[in-house]
């Protein structure tokens, strides 16, 4: 039975055909030529081939595992000291990104290819997106560590970069406040954390300073005990520590006596504009002057 022919056989198959009749027409001894060049490239390139392939892998398998280890020791770590999520996710992709990425070019370098040029390439893309976005990577910056060491936290009273207001929200590039007369102002971070920082909420108590001026002709010791009674009567003015009563400075006007009571920071604001109130209306009613400054005019006829 033949062997059924086709009329115009495609171009491959022409090749293909060619190439057995070659091969049958070839000596044998040629072919046991041809079958020893591939034994020992079998035993020597391919064997290196093998070799390269298999440290490839281990090294991609085994590094993108101690990056998992590394980026979750970091998310726990995180996590322990109370640091937003949002951070705590953005901080764990960009060490996975950056790790995965040299895990990948130490692969390639086990295969032979020659990773200069990636690791060229990828420097001279961070040094371009580093100038780039320099302001906002101190941000950053900035606001990584004020979340990480909390020099502030939400609700805190402080004075930064010229600002004093409560600390409303602590982002990653700037943090909001808000004024005394409710307002929001937006600070950048690299702003706060590049000059000082008052924090007035981090001690749960706070000294008053309050001073006055006193005529000359008013007894020191009788004034005292007014001061003394004043502070006795306002019962948020803490026992512990004892509050200062004294007489500061004789100036050519007045004796300036200081208060100085300890109160709670939370009652800071409201008792220091009670004792002021009280303190005047209490002279007055003792018949003690608190001079100040003032000019007479006269008119010449």
């Amino acid at each position: 039975m033949s062997t059924p022919q086709l009329a115009n056989p495609p171009t491959d198959v022409i090749k293909v055909t060619d190439a057995i009749h070659h091969i049958k027409k070839m000596n044998p001894s040629n072919l046991d030529h041809l079958m020893n060049i591939t034994k020992k490239w079998a035993l020597t390139s391919g064997l290196d081939w093998a070799v390269n392939i298999l440290s490839a892998i281990l090294v991609f398998y085994i590094g993108r595992w101690i990056t998992r280890l590394i980026t979750g020791a970091i998310a726990n770590l995180m996590e322990s000291r109370h640091i937003e999520k949002s951070l705590i996710s953005f901080t764990r992709s960009l060490i996975s990104a950056a790790m995965t990425a040299f895990v990948i070019i130490a692969a390639l370098g086990q295969l032979g290819i020659q990773t200069t040029s990636f690791v060229a390439i990828i420097g001279a893309a961070g040094l371009a997106v580093g100038l780039a976005l320099q302001g906002s990577l101190s941000n950053f910056a900035a606001g990584v560590l004020m979340i990480i060491f909390r020099p502030i936290k939400v609700g805190d009273f402080i004075e930064a970069a010229g600002t004093a207001g409560t600390v409303e929200d602590i982002q990653v590039f700037s943090t909001m406040l808000r004024t005394a007369d409710n307002k929001v102002i937006i600070i950048p971070n690299s702003s706060i954390t590049g000059g000082n920082i008052v924090n007035y909420s981090t001690k749960p108590i706070r000294r008053i300073d309050l001073e006055f001026g006193i005529s000359y002709e008013a007894d020191i010791q009788k004034t005292k005990e007014i001061f003394t009674r004043i502070l006795n009567e306002e019962s948020r003015i803490l026992k512990d520590p004892p509050p200062v009563i004294a007489v500061r400075a004789l100036t050519d006007t007045a004796m300036m006596f200081v208060l100085r009571p300890w109160v709670k920071s939370s009652d800071f604001g409201d008792v220091s504009f009670a004792l002021t109130e009280k303190v005047k209306t209490t002279l007055d009613a003792e018949g003690i002057v608190m001079p100040w400054r003032h000019h007479q005019m006269y008119n010449k006829p």
